[in-house]
């Protein structure tokens, strides 16, 4: 039986809590660093913006580079991350409508 941690990571100015494997930690954290680093890189650049556009241009960026090669393609550890986070975007973004109603 593989064994799950939970893991508080902060990413742009929210904390998600996951659970990862044991020994998928380092990378995990390595991949919120990295998306924080360019979050932080496209809010210098593009003054204004709220973080969910922000988040928009950090995936779509990651997806462009992966496609063009620029990256290698994610590993199966970076692609759950990544969808743990789209997923959480999505439940955030709902609760979001559903107050602007």
């Amino acid at each position: 039986m593989e064994n799950f941690i939970p893991v508080n990571l902060i990413i742009g100015d929210r904390s998600y809590r996951v659970k990862v494997k044991t020994e998928d930690e380092e990378a995990v954290r390595k991949i919120a660093k990295q998306l924080n680093d360019k979050l932080r890189n496209f809010k210098a650049e593009y003054s204004g913006k709220d973080m969910q556009d922000y988040l928009a241009m950090v995936l779509l960026s990651y997806v462009t580079e992966t496609q063009s090669g620029q990256i290698p393609a994610a590993d199966n550890t970076s692609i759950e991350f990544l969808e743990k986070i789209e997923s959480l975007l999505d439940k955030a973004l709902e609760r979001g409508e559903a107050l602007k109603d």
